[in-house]
């Protein structure tokens, strides 16, 4: 008789790493189908998926955040929720809640919406913080607690939040500490002309954004090669010089005179572990000076603060990112 693999799978279904490289690499493809642009964003996705992180998506409303998302989830076979976060949305309307069975004269509980592999809460900034931290536990521990009884997340699980950067009225900033929770904050800009036509006449030719199935969209990879992906992940190596390169980043954010705060141990933890996922999928099994500068900005740009004078000044948090990678020396 077969063994079988842990995950209930015969040993020669199990995906190897090249294949599970490849499958991720038509991930970009297939999502081109539905979301024009954006290439950046979704490599931040499937850099999250590896790391087992979460995402901040920030960007003004109508450039694809949502859709984004649920291609990404349809091209990945993987089960999505969504849910518009608002100021009277309770921590059990996303963690789910115990609800009182006539039938059995008991309480049972019922998911919410945050049991599933990927989950969109659009506009976590306009709920209370109450309920932004009924997040914290399901992204760190990723698990529920309810009643005293931990109930495990499914695997993979993700947060994909969104938020709007222009409009502050009735919003409730994310604090340090929950922001330093997401692994990458990502930015998703308007498009290039070129692309908005594209995006324009496929609307004409009939695109539906509601029925992916239409616009071709099919499923490249799934649970499977996501697990053998992040087991080759954890072989990529890294060089002591690189190791000090990553250090050496995230301290010279703290020295910065235009930064109140700069980037904390887990933030250089977080730089080391995206670097890994992009080496990977870049096809080496070591990592590159290259590779850190590539992720540094997405990595670090939500776990500083600029001081207010800097502000004023017109500077960005991006731009001083742009000077801390440029003022460190490069290891050779």
């Amino acid at each position: 008789m077969t063994a079988l693999t842990p995950d209930g799978r015969p040993p020669e279904s199990r995906p190897s790493a090249d294949q599970a490289r490849d499958a991720l690499t038509a991930l970009r493809t297939e999502v081109a189908k539905a979301v024009v642009g954006q290439e950046e964003t979704v490599t931040g996705l499937v850099v999250a998926l590896l790391c087992r992180g979460h995402v901040l998506l920030e960007g003004v409303p109508g450039v694809a955040k949502t859709l984004l998302v649920r291609t990404v989830s349809a091209a990945l076979s993987l089960d999505h929720k969504r849910v518009q976060f608002t100021p009277d949305l309770m921590p059990g309307d996303v963690t789910g809640s115990l609800v009182y069975d006539a039938r059995t004269a008991k309480f049972e509980f019922h998911d919410g919406p945050v049991f599933t592999n990927l989950f969109l809460a659009d506009e976590i900034n306009r709920t209370p913080p109450k309920t932004q931290a009924a997040l914290l536990e399901a992204m760190e521990e990723r698990q529920v607690t309810v009643e005293g009884r931990p109930r495990p997340l499914p695997d993979p699980f993700v947060v994909a939040a969104t938020q709007n950067p222009v409009e502050y009225e009735g919003t409730y900033p994310l604090p340090e500490a929950q922001l330093d929770r997401f692994l990458l904050k990502l930015v998703v800009s308007l498009p290039q002309r070129a692309e908005e036509v594209d995006m324009l006449t496929r609307h004409a030719d009939g695109f539906d954004p509601g029925d992916l199935d239409a616009a071709g969209v099919r499923a490249v990879a799934g649970a499977a090669e996501l697990r053998a992906a992040r087991e080759a992940v954890r072989s990529v190596r890294v060089a002591p010089e690189v190791l000090g390169y990553i250090v050496d980043i995230c301290r010279a954010t703290r020295r910065s005179p235009s930064l109140q705060l700069g980037a904390s141990p887990r933030g250089a933890t977080a730089l080391l572990r995206t670097s890994r996922a992009w080496a990977w999928l870049s096809g080496r099994d070591y990592v590159t000076p290259d590779d850190v500068k590539a992720l540094a900005k997405a990595t670090l740009r939500h776990r500083i603060a600029m001081r207010p004078e800097a502000e004023l000044e017109g500077a960005t948090t991006d731009g001083l990112l742009d000077g801390v990678l440029s003022s460190v020396p490069v290891p050779r």
